[in-house]
């Protein structure tokens, strides 16, 4: 393993070195820091541009210049800007914060989303649910971005806005709504015409008595989710985590998922307490929100092992998992509850959801109101790159899927009196995800190295940004230091994914 990776990093590291070689040649001819003084009207530009030259190194060749910027990048100085006269380290710190918390969610819910969807839509085959979801797959895959952006900011911002100025939902329109999601669902869980009767009826009921509440409580406005809601989600929770997990049978970690729910319960109040207690002393941060995150998290592990049995282990995953959804649950009711003075704010003017910038100018607030802003400005981009995202998995996962149900190993299982739960999350969901090690990781790092188009439409900073304003500057030192930090994660991605290959299949071995 060990000489595996020092090789590959080895490799690697040639070709950065190429690549940055060639890259640096490309991006001098592109770029001209003369431009503006050759047409510039000022009588001193023939001395301006002298000094430039010399500033620049221009009376150098691109070779001479390249081992000069290469030295000092490899020092850990990545040049300044002749434009701004600001380090690039700095200009690279803000962009790769504002990188990360546009692609972060979008990330993350594209790809559990993406690949639970392709997975149910491949077990159900040929059914209404597998065509509406390969229908919408293509539809998302083939759209372009900022077609995309737009129909977000017309509907997502100004639509749901509008709304909230006078939220109301028809009768008619939750009975619709409910309908249509109960069909959804009983398409999804398909079987038999009765089966399938009942999770039309039940996905309606349920799906209309909570559009019914939201109404009836105002939530439109004053949104939470109280012990009412996180008592209903956390049994949710606890029952499904338990059913894909390790399936409802095994008692100990259904209890394990439960007792988790009830701790939560029991500590809501004195959590909520504590959060008080640390907003009086100014000291609410995400530091100590991930350190809850953490302990919280370990506490269900705990319980999971104080279950005990001879596969504890198994208790305890179900209960992290359990712990983690209900911790952030919890976390999201907290900021909701500062939403009716987030939404009150001068700045803010009953228009929760922003189309562009990363905050809101002259916006004030304590943590959890700027958190709210936060998010009001990360929602959109966050969708619309997670769409496009979430039709590319789904249709890979679904693929996959497919090709691993038709599989001499899984009809043994079968063969052997293996539940068909057991089937397929422990011999057919790790196998599918093999194909997927490939595209994952270097989507992710795709997505690091900034989302252009849609941090241009929605005008937020990043490595995008970055890169596109530097690049129409003529101002060489960010581009490359933007276009050596993507193919160095470039090359990283390719060794994350050779690892995630020998973690998932046991056949194959780096060592090799």
């Amino acid at each position: 393993m060990l000489q595996f990776i020092v090789r590959r990093v080895l490799m690697g590291a040639l070709v950065l070195l190429l690549s940055s070689f060639l890259c640096y040649l490309m991006v001098d001819v592109a770029v001209d820091p003369l431009e503006d003084l050759y047409t510039s009207t000022d009588p001193d530009a023939p001395t301006l541009i002298q000094e430039r030259i010399e500033q620049l190194h221009l009376d150098r060749s691109s070779v001479e210049r390249y081992f000069m910027w290469a030295g000092a990048f490899i020092t850990g100085d990545p040049g300044t800007s002749w434009l701004t006269g600001r380090p690039v380290a700095e200009e690279l710190r803000g962009a790769v914060i504002g990188t990360i918390q546009l692609v972060t969610a979008a990330t993350f819910l594209s790809i559990f989303l993406g690949i639970g969807v392709g997975i149910v839509s491949a077990l159900r085959q040929y059914t209404g649910f597998d065509y509406l979801v390969v229908f919408f797959s293509f539809v998302l895959y083939s759209l372009p971005v900022f077609w995309v952006a737009v129909l977000l900011k017309q509907w997502g911002a100004i639509g749901y806005n509008d709304f909230l100025a006078d939220p109301f939902l028809s009768p008619v329109t939750i009975i619709v709504v409910a309908v249509l999601a109960g069909v959804l669902i009983s398409m999804a869980i398909a079987g038999p015409l009765q089966r399938r009767l009942i999770s039309i009826a039940g996905g309606a009921l349920a799906v209309g008595a909570l559009l019914f509440y939201l109404q009836a409580t105002g939530w439109w406005n004053e949104p939470h989710i109280g012990p009412e809601l996180l008592i209903l989600n956390g049994l949710a929770a606890a029952f499904g985590i338990t059913l894909l997990s390790t399936g409802l049978e095994h008692r100990r970690a259904l209890y394990s998922a439960l007792t988790v729910v009830g701790l939560t319960l029991v500590l809501y109040f004195p959590v909520n307490m504590l959060f008080d207690s640390l907003d009086a002393a100014n000291l609410t941060g995400w530091p100590i929100i991930l350190g809850l995150g953490v302990v919280t998290v370990a506490s269900g592990v705990l319980v999971g092992r104080l279950y005990g049995g001879p596969d504890w282990n198994q208790s305890a995953r179900t209960a992290g998992i359990v712990a983690a959804i209900m911790g952030a649950m919890v976390l999201l009711d907290r900021i909701m509850q500062f939403w009716p003075s987030y939404n009150a704010n001068s700045r803010i003017s009953g228009r929760p959801i922003r189309t562009f910038q990363e905050r809101t100018p002259g916006f004030e607030g304590n943590f959890w109101e700027v958190t709210l802003n936060t998010f009001g400005h990360l929602i959109l981009p966050t969708l619309a790159l997670m769409l496009i995202s979430f039709a590319t998995y789904t249709r890979f996962s679904r693929a996959s899927m497919l090709e691993v149900m038709n599989q001499d190993y899984m009809r043994t299982a079968r063969a052997k009196g293996l539940g068909e739960r057991t089937v397929i999350m422990r011999h057919g969901f790790r196998n599918t995800l093999i194909p997927l090690a490939t595209i994952v990781p270097v989507d992710i790092i795709t997505l690091l190295g900034g989302a252009l188009i849609t941090e241009r439409i929605f005008a937020r900073p990043g490595m995008g940004t970055m890169f596109l304003n530097n690049l129409e500057e003529n101002v060489m030192e960010p581009v490359m230091a933007y276009l050596v930090i993507v193919a160095a994660l470039a090359i990283i991605a390719n060794i994350v994914a050779d690892l995630l290959y020998a973690a998932l299949d046991p056949r194959i071995r780096v060592s090799a």
